[in-house]
């Protein structure tokens, strides 16, 4: 299948008491060009992320973005920290037989004196991270590649309606190209005419004449090839191997073959349809460079 090589994914998933957020969009690019916005911890997810997108897709410039939130704080510890809060409620209570004050200690009082509590982070199995994060960005993935997909199929039925529009051009170039060899003939014929002042013409010199000419702007070999080159990609549009490079060289080979059938135009009409088909090849080139 046909693939377009800008797209856009994104999943959502809590697990393992982690709420995970993975964003996956892209851009054309000649090749493979990965980058990743990772929170600053979890850098060493970067290259399971790469090879994890570049297995499913083989050209574009791809951003993954993650966002990992803890719903659950499994990764930390508090304590208490005895010896310090034992030493400020005996201090208290020293205090309070010499001033005479009330001793109103409660559970509350201990959360007012300083670093009461140890809060420690506990080290994140790296692993169980790596495998949530893939889980949910190989569910992102799935939809930035079905994206990709519908994008691509769209400019494969626009390049195939294109194609069929050029053919049609070229089919009216080959029907007009002997006419004009004929026409030539007829106004060499009028003008010898008119330059000898007699019917007696040499049919033989007029008939040379007018074989030179039509070999002079024959274009059956241009629009033969044009016609192989448009057989080519339609071919490869039917394929599911990225063809975008591929594609890419035919197009320029059409566009050559059309640039000699309007060098050798020595008609109007020929010479319109010749600027129509490199209009048509132009917006084709650039519906290509979206194909991956």
């Amino acid at each position: 299948m046909t693939r377009s090589m800008t797209g856009f994914g994104r999943a959502q998933k809590i697990i393992e008491g982690r709420d995970i957020l993975v964003e996956i969009r892209s851009v054309n690019h000649r090749y493979y060009e990965f980058s990743s916005r990772l929170p600053r911890a979890y850098g060493y997810l970067d290259d399971k992320l790469k090879t994890l997108i570049q297995n499913k897709i083989s050209r574009g410039k791809v951003e993954v973005s993650v966002v990992i939130n803890n719903v659950e704080e499994k990764n930390t510890i508090v304590q208490l920290n005895s010896s310090m809060v034992k030493g400020y409620i005996n201090a208290l209570r020293q205090v309070d037989p010499q001033l005479g004050l009330r001793d109103d200690l409660t559970l509350n009082s201990i959360f007012r004196i300083p670093d009461a509590f140890n809060v420690q982070k506990t080290v994140e199995d790296e692993d169980e991270i790596c495998n949530c994060v893939c889980e949910v960005a190989n569910e992102a993935a799935q939809k930035f590649v079905l994206m990709r997909e519908t994008e691509g199929e769209r400019l494969k039925n626009d390049v195939l309606s294109r194609i069929n529009t050029i053919y049609n051009m070229v089919s009216a170039v080959e029907e007009l190209s002997p006419l004009t060899v004929e026409n030539y003939r007829n106004k060499l014929y009028q003008k010898l005419t008119e330059i000898l002042e007699s019917s007696q013409i040499d049919q033989q010199r007029i008939l040379t004449e007018a074989a030179i000419f039509a070999d002079k702007i024959a274009v059956d070999e241009e629009t033969v090839r044009l016609r192989s080159h448009m057989s080519q990609l339609q071919t490869l549009l039917g394929t599911d191997e990225p063809v975008g490079r591929k594609l890419d060289f035919i197009v320029q080979e059409m566009n050559r073959e059309v640039n000699t059938i309007g060098s050798k135009a020595q008609d109007i009409q020929i010479t319109k349809l010749v600027v129509n088909m490199k209009s048509e090849i132009e917006k084709i080139r650039e519906q290509i460079q979206n194909i991956e």
